[in-house]
């Protein structure tokens, strides 16, 4: 099979054959028909991430046809679109992950390939709203936003939600979620066209990260928030705690900006905010955002397409950090 490839840190994803992987009991194997990348492919790529190996086919995110299975048992899934949960062995405890969870696409091959083989209980069918690149979009940044908004901070209707860092995979997600769900969302960005993308989608305002005392502005129009979920840490984690309403939760599912740093503990505990960590989320987690998603209509925001044999350039630009949406890969 064809597949876009990593061989070492630094280098470029590489469009090769591969071998074409056979299901092993309890497995399904998909033709994909898409992929999608997430930021994790490209710290992958630069060795900023854990446990790395190599030669490794990336990729999370994916939609395709069942062709094969490994258990008579899953005989039935042969022929259906499905799109796949990539939270692998979650575990029991529905707090937190099992020592031995793993994301699809690291250490196990993952969807920037024309095949891929996956548990069988974790493969769902596509929504049937959906076009299938934008089914492939949904996987993990859909699953990482659920259970931060709803999992953790337990978002409400009609509460006011901000969400940071807008544009982004997670981010857009979660604000589609929170607008879905009734909650009054506004967002911030560095760039004022993704704003004002996120305000068409139906936010209620945004402020540009980039101006000065944009928390304070941004406090004075929302009235204070309820919940935050951000993804960026770093500096302005204190901005975010200065925002909050008495009671506020704030899920924290990232770091791109680096440490918390000029956190002022006495506001936290005087106003009894809890500071939630959110990573992926649980096998029904996952259900349930699908449930949601259908049920809402929800379309993922597709920002490009490119080829399988094109992920590098992808990959470049995603790197680059300034789309609105999800970057697929067409396999097909």
């Amino acid at each position: 099979m064809k597949a876009a490839v990593l061989h070492a840190i630094n280098t470029p994803y590489l469009f090769q054959e591969f071998e074409k992987p056979e299901p092993n009991e309890n497995e399904v194997r998909i033709r994909l028909k898409y992929a999608a990348l997430n930021h994790r492919d490209v710290w992958i790529q630069k060795g900023q991430y854990a446990g790395l190996v190599f030669p490794i086919i990336c990729g999370s995110d994916g939609c395709g046809i069942v062709d094969a299975v490994g258990s008579m048992n899953n005989e039935s899934w042969i022929g259906k679109e499905v799109i796949i949960n990539p939270s692998l062995n979650w575990g029991e405890n529905d707090r937190f992950q099992a020592k031995d969870y793993v994301i699809l696409g690291l250490p196990h091959h993952g969807t920037f390939a024309e095949y891929v083989v996956v548990p069988a209980h974790l493969i769902h069918e596509k929504p049937s709203h959906l076009k299938s690149e934008e089914a492939a979009s949904i996987p993990l940044a859909g699953l990482t936003s659920y259970r931060a908004l709803f999992g953790r901070a337990n978002a409400k209707k009609d509460e006011t939600v901000l969400i940071t860092g807008v544009g982004g995979g997670v981010a857009l997600f979660a604000a589609q979620f929170a607008i879905a769900a009734g909650c009054k969302v506004y967002v911030s960005s560095g760039s004022d066209d993704k704003i004002a993308h996120a305000i068409k989608l139906g936010a209620k305002g945004g402020a540009n990260y980039k101006h000065t005392d944009w928390h304070k502005s941004l406090a004075k129009e929302s009235g204070g928030f309820d919940v935050i979920v951000d993804g960026a840490g770093g500096p302005d984690f204190a901005k975010l705690v200065d925002m909050c309403k008495p009671g506020a939760r704030i899920a924290s599912y990232g770091a791109t900006a680096g440490p918390w740093n000029a956190v002022v503990p006495a506001k936290i505990f005087w106003k009894q905010i809890d500071i939630l960590g959110s990573t992926m989320g649980t096998d029904k987690e996952f259900s349930d955002m699908i449930g949601f998603v259908n049920s809402h209509k929800i379309v993922p925001i597709v920002a490009k397409v490119y080829g399988l044999n094109q992920c590098q350039d992808a990959a470049a630009y995603m790197d680059e950090g300034k789309q609105f949406g999800k970057i697929v890969l067409a396999i097909e």
